[in-house]
């Protein structure tokens, strides 16, 4: 366990790929945190990660590495088929443990994640940072504050264009291509996520997904209707081939519309937010962000996060056992989708 007080949480960061690189700038810029190892089974792009961290060793293997190193924490940033053996072999010693999403290929597979962890008195947390991203951030602020009134609907269109032609993904994730299940698992959980945080509780869903690129094994677009406990609706309208006006097309992937009895609030592709009260003319809503890292540097805002939640011993929003729910709703989507009806979570 990390304590509130005292040296930097010594952290080991398992997974040197494409979104790895986020995690490990992030950890090079936090101050109560020291990054003493760094495993991959590439051993290059170990040596290449462990660059960003001047008194790491490296390892390609993790079970040697927890065995000869002391650390508090480790970062698991690998594919999902892996994170069920490397959240065991933390429970094994005791440390606790940050897992990337998707949590594992299946929800049961997840399950037994959790129930290890939990059976091992280790914390898990998922790294969910779509919820930190500063327009999300400040979205759920304003709503929280009553600006809005009373939401009655939220959509949003993700259009990130990042998944056209046969070399889709091939250049940052691969294992993108071969996922049964794609936009919901793997992207799509993000937005559930967010929606549960700026207008609480899903109550029930419909969908219908499909495939747009044959390469891909799983579905790559659709559409999901939310119900919510207090009576808005939201909808998720995804097409990872299509793509949006911004300057970054993955920066927000997509854009977003709240809707509430006092006005309309709407975020661009670029991060900007305009809201228009009803009767009245669009205007920029000004806030502070930083365009840095991953998604408005929201890598960096949940490992801060998380990294002060385990050292007061505080239990993270974002907990394995409190993640479950986000992979119950994505379950309830795709069987919507299968039997071509409304799924209810109450």
């Amino acid at each position: 366990m990390i304590d509130e007080v005292g040296a930097p949480s010594r952290v080991a960061v398992i997974g040197c790929g494409y979104f790895a690189r986020f995690h490990h700038e992030a950890w090079s810029r936090l101050p109560r945190a020291q990054v003493v190892a760094v495993c991959d089974l590439d051993e290059d792009r170990a040596a290449e990660m462990a660059r960003m961290h001047p008194s790491s060793v490296t390892y390609t293997d993790a079970a040697k590495l927890l065995a000869e190193v002391e650390v508090d924490l480790i970062d698991i940033v690998s594919p999902p088929a892996t994170h069920g053996d490397l959240v065991r072999l933390a429970a094994k010693h005791g440390v606790d443990a940050i897992c990337q999403k998707p949590l594992a290929p299946s929800r049961e597979e997840a399950a037994e994640i959790v129930a290890v962890a939990e059976g091992a008195g280790i914390t898990l947390v998922v790294h969910e940072n779509f919820r930190f991203q500063p327009w999300f951030q400040e979205i759920h602020r304003l709503v929280s504050s009553g600006r809005l009134g009373r939401i009655h609907s939220v959509a949003f269109r993700m259009r990130p264009g990042d998944g056209q032609g046969p070399t889709a993904y091939l250049d940052r994730q691969p294992y993108f291509q071969a996922m049964p299940r794609f936009l919901m698992h793997e992207t799509g959980i993000h937005f559930v996520d967010t929606f549960r945080m700026i207008l609480g509780e899903i109550t029930g869903v419909f969908a219908r997904l499909r495939k747009v690129n044959p390469v891909i094994a799983g579905e790559d677009a659709g559409y999901v209707v939310f119900d919510f406990e207090d009576g808005a609706t939201g909808i998720l309208d995804a097409n990872r081939s299509n793509d949006h006006r911004a300057e970054n097309k993955r920066l927000t992937m997509g854009e977003m519309w709240l809707e509430g009895e006092a006005g309309v609030l709407m975020l661009n592709g670029d991060g900007g937010l305009t809201w228009r009260p009803h009767g009245g003319e669009d205007a920029p809503h000004d806030y502070t962000w930083s365009n840095a890292g991953f998604g408005g540097d929201c890598v960096f805002a949940t490992q801060e996060y998380i990294l002060s939640a385990l050292r007061s011993g505080e239990e993270p929003i974002n907990s394995g056992r409190a993640y479950m729910r986000n992979v119950d709703i994505v379950e309830a989507i795709y069987r919507s989708s299968q039997e071509g009806r409304w799924i209810s979570l109450v």
